[in-house]
């Protein structure tokens, strides 16, 4: 079964220098039916204007993964970190015990276009942390990429919870096939382009849920041009 989270029915939070976009119930949003999906909590679309950011703000016993789509983003945080993420780039961290940070646009005249991804830990009281890794275009192109899992898989960054993040690139016409075992859940994120997931059409900022079905099977219209999409798969 492919249950569609459609991109215009997401949550919405707009400022004047963010438009966020909400997959599942966050901050001020709520939708009972779209509280979370396994142990994947929060998925949030955001833009953020040049020179603009999150001021300094706390977190707790949350995984975080951050993936720049568009621009660049500046991290800072209380463990010490700072760096800049770039397109392709992939940051994880893990808030455990409890850890400050802020997010920021650098950039004095391009915006920048990321995905916030929060997972509940496989438990609480983690030491906190960080890790941040690049993930090129050709490295997945065609194919799925782990890009975040419990055992590192593959140089992937670690994820503290029982879950393999990958994000996959196809051509027009190409297209891919997941397995999926019986005893385990799909999510799938359109970040760019249209794909046919198991018969059902999504676009870009699109979410479906794979319940129940044994495999993903994803390809990218002949007439649509290239497109990009994350993979969930859930304990």
């Amino acid at each position: 079964m492919i249950i569609v989270r459609a991109s215009t029915d997401r949550g919405r939070t707009r400022l004047d220098w963010l438009d966020s976009r909400h997959t599942f119930s966050f901050g001020g949003y709520f939708d009972p039916n779209f509280v979370g999906f396994r142990s994947l909590r929060v998925i949030n679309d955001d833009r953020v204007k040049p020179a603009k950011g999150f001021g300094t703000h706390s977190h707790s016993d949350m995984e975080i993964v951050s993936l720049v789509l568009e621009g660049a983003l500046e991290h800072k945080d209380s463990l010490g970190t700072g760096s800049i993420i770039r397109a392709g780039d992939v940051q994880r961290m893990s808030a455990g015990t409890g850890v400050s940070h802020s997010e920021f646009n650098p950039s004095p005249d391009e915006p920048v276009h990321f995905l916030q991804i929060w997972f509940l830990p496989e438990r609480k009281g983690l030491t906190p942390g960080y890790e941040q890794k690049a993930f090129p275009e050709p490295d997945r192109r065609n194919t799925l990429r782990p890009i975040g899992s419990r055992d590192a898989r593959d140089g992937s960054v670690t994820i503290h919870q029982d879950v393999v993040l990958s994000f996959g690139h196809l051509e027009a016409g190409r297209s891919l096939t997941a397995p999926l075992d019986p005893k385990r859940h799909g999510w799938v994120h359109v970040t760019r382009g249209r794909i046919d997931l198991n018969g059902t059409m999504l676009i870009a900022g699109d979410g479906a849920a794979a319940v129940e079905e044994p495999r993903l099977e994803i390809r990218a219209p002949d007439e649509d041009g290239d497109a990009s999409f994350l993979v969930f798969d859930l304990a």
